[in-house]
């Protein structure tokens, strides 16, 4: 069977692709959010995963408000990105990996969530801004894209994000293959880019919300969705793809590295990654 390594979650802010473009990792404004990713980067070289499923939120790439899924699932043998007018470099094709898109969508469907099945599935910054992140040389493994709305509502609640996390991982480890695979979270924290509260953070919730993932994991799934946009601002209820990914591991897991810093274009930026313990 698979085996399920752990989980990353980070921020996906577009000027994180200008700043990658543009070579201002050591720049003063961009140094500790990038100082993250080293301990990451050396982890994953130790456990090396064979597929990262990627949970994340369209941003109106592949869905727009007319047609907006509460989950959609690829299953496509690759996934292109295009200009999403952020100035962002168009990165190659990523590689699927139908066999196990398939296997999830049977699995997750069985256990009562209704996903909307992309056999082509444009991806966007909240998809490959983390597998840039993460593997910078472009050497990533094969994917699969999770996507969740959390742009028009009703958006799906806490607790049915967790619900569906949990499924998840037990879909990825029931997969009949030797493959290593790791859950990334693309999102969040605390943000607010529009309205009265345009560069809302929430500190305090946030480093609270990242001690919970290792400490007391479903805390966060206590709040309603206006609860937490309430917390977090608008676009802070990405969340949500944290808790998902969180969700697959089960209770024992290990710190391998966290960092937060504020702001980044108005934005709580953060990253976790967790090993199955």
């Amino acid at each position: 069977m698979a085996r399920l390594v752990g989980c990353v979650n980070t921020s996906h802010v577009p000027a994180i692709g200008k700043a990658i473009a543009s070579g201002l990792q050591q720049e003063p404004y961009w140094k500790p959010f990038f100082d993250g990713f080293p301990p990451i980067r050396a982890w994953l070289d130790e456990v090396r995963p064979d597929v990262a499923v990627v949970v994340y939120n369209d941003h109106g790439l592949n869905f727009f408000l007319d047609k907006m899924p509460t989950f959609a699932l690829g299953a496509a043998p690759q996934y292109r990105n295009a200009d999403e007018g952020w100035g962002i470099p168009t990165l190659a094709p990523f590689a699927g990996e139908p066999e196990l898109s398939w296997h999830l969508i049977d699995c997750l469907i069985d256990c009562e969530f209704d996903l909307t099945t992309c056999q082509e599935m444009l991806v966007d910054h909240a998809f490959t801004l983390p597998m840039k992140l993460l593997w910078p040389d472009g050497q990533a493994p094969a994917t699969v894209p999770l996507c969740i709305n959390t742009v028009q509502f009703p958006l799906p609640g806490a607790r049915r994000v967790w619900a569906l996390g949990e499924a998840l991982g037990r879909a990825i480890r029931s997969w009949d293959s030797d493959a290593r695979v790791v859950v990334i979270g693309s999102g969040g924290l605390s943000h607010q880019l529009d309205g009265q509260r345009a560069g809302f953070i929430n500190k305090d919730f946030d480093q609270r919300f990242l001690r919970s993932l290792v400490e007391d994991p479903t805390w966060a799934t206590r709040y309603s969705i206006r609860d937490l946009v309430e917390l977090t601002g608008s676009q802070g209820v990405e969340l949500l793809m944290w808790l998902a990914a969180r969700a697959t591991l089960g209770e024992r897991v290990r710190l391998v590295h966290r960092n937060y810093h504020i702001p980044i274009s108005n934005t709580a930026a953060a990253t976790l990654a967790l090993a199955v313990d």
